[in-house]
């Protein structure tokens, strides 16, 4: 079972996600929302769309833009419309 975790603490976890260029996808509904901040830091996918950013908090620290999600996906990526994904130091684990 997929769980993403930051300064050791799970911050999401589940059963079913979806796999996109080996980026695990976590459904919105599976994401602890209390650890995530918005960032105004936005960037485009070619075939995903524009993708938007958390930066994730846990007892004080921050790890800047390190989840991103895609509010509005292109058709392609439907699939992954509002589900959330780690990196920049976020561990995930599979």
């Amino acid at each position: 079972m997929p769980r993403a975790i930051w300064n050791g603490t799970v911050i999401a976890e589940t059963d079913k996600f979806e796999l996109v260029e080996g980026n695990v996808y976590f459904p919105p509904e599976t994401v602890r929302r209390e650890y995530l901040k918005p960032s105004p830091t936005h960037t485009v996918c070619g075939w995903k769309g524009t993708a938007s950013y958390y930066t994730v908090v846990v007892d004080g620290v921050e790890g800047k833009d390190a989840a991103w999600y895609y509010p509005d996906p292109k058709p392609a990526a439907a699939n992954v419309k509002d589900h959330v994904a780690f990196w920049r130091g976020v561990k995930v684990e599979r």
